[in-house]
């Protein structure tokens, strides 16, 4: 598998994690207008078991150092594996409540606050766990991260050119979900082997454990995410805002049929971070999910 042994491209490495990190919920903030946080995530998802995939087959199995993707998971644990497992349902978790919390309180309230715990409050939960590194240059750095993170969201707030009221319900979610999301790593980095060029029996490799986490936040979002769904923090039910001219459908299964469209066949279509506006191609599924007959083929296609 492929390792990072060089110091300056870990750095850069750790560069663009904190880049992706902190700038993914804009993609969720250009679909609000259009999109349902709920239907979104799901895209979310998705796109994160594809992307923990497609570095597994390829960087996973490159390299002559550490184990390949396919031999890692065949002498895996269970103990292992479920630690992946668990860290991703908490992870997914965690990251609902945020982004639920960004469509209540807004961005710059929501992603400040829960982000900021998250990476005080995990390096805390990390630390005490396995306590290496110079204690006083790493809580140096977080404290000096959240002073950023919080003059960023300060200045943003002055900035905007409409004010309104912080909800105390967006404020409380983040709170929970910045505790949460500090927990799920000490289980992600108990299912991997330290020494990355030196695997040890019954241990994932990075790109394993990445991909078993990956797919404990699906598992886990057919549950979290479909309550969400039923029951949101905001606005009505997913399957309230269906426009009546879908009565002719039916109801039962026909229209389930039709959430799932809502899911898969939208206004933005999200891969690997980037947004595409499909809207424009396909207008009328924009707004209730039944396509132009002159795309039937696409959506034969999307089942």
């Amino acid at each position: 598998m492929f390792i990072v042994e060089n110091y300056s491209v870990a750095i850069l490495f750790c560069f663009v994690t904190m880049l992706c990190w902190g700038s993914w919920a804009n993609t969720q903030k250009l679909a609000a207008s259009s999109w349902r946080f709920e239907l979104f995530y799901w895209d979310y998802v998705l796109g994160i078991l594809f992307t923990a995939a497609v570095f597994a087959f390829t960087l996973g199995n490159s390299g002559g150092q550490g184990r390949p993707f396919l031999t890692d998971m065949q002498q895996a644990a269970s103990s292992s594996i479920g630690s992946a497992l668990i860290g991703g349902v908490i992870f997914n978790a965690a990251n609902i409540l945020l982004v639920a919390a960004i469509a209540v309180a807004g961005m710059s309230v929501a992603f400040p606050v829960g982000i900021g715990i998250a990476l005080a409050w995990g390096v805390v939960i990390n630390y005490i766990d396995n306590p290496i590194g110079n204690s006083v240059l790493l809580f140096s750095g977080v404290g000096l991260i959240i002073i950023a993170i919080l003059l960023n969201a300060f200045a943003y707030r002055r900035a905007s050119a409409t004010q309104k009221k912080v909800s105390t319900r967006g404020l409380a979610l983040s709170v929970v979900a910045g505790i949460l999301m500090g927990f799920f790593y000490k289980y992600v980095a108990a299912s991997m082997f330290p020494d990355f060029a030196n695997p040890e029996p019954g241990k994932l490799s990075p790109y394993s454990a990445v991909f078993i986490f990956a797919i404990g936040i699906l598992l886990s979002n057919f549950l979290f995410n479909t309550i969400l769904m039923k029951r949101p923090v905001a606005g009505a039910a997913v399957n309230e805002v269906v426009p009546r001219r879908q009565k002719h459908l039916g109801a039962g299964g026909r229209r389930d049929l039709e959430h799932f469209k809502l899911i898969f066949v939208g206004p933005r279509i999200r891969a690997l971070g980037a947004i595409v506006p499909a809207g424009r191609l396909l207008p009328r599924a924009r707004h209730d999910g039944m396509l132009p007959t002159k795309y039937k083929h696409l959506l034969k296609l999307a089942l």
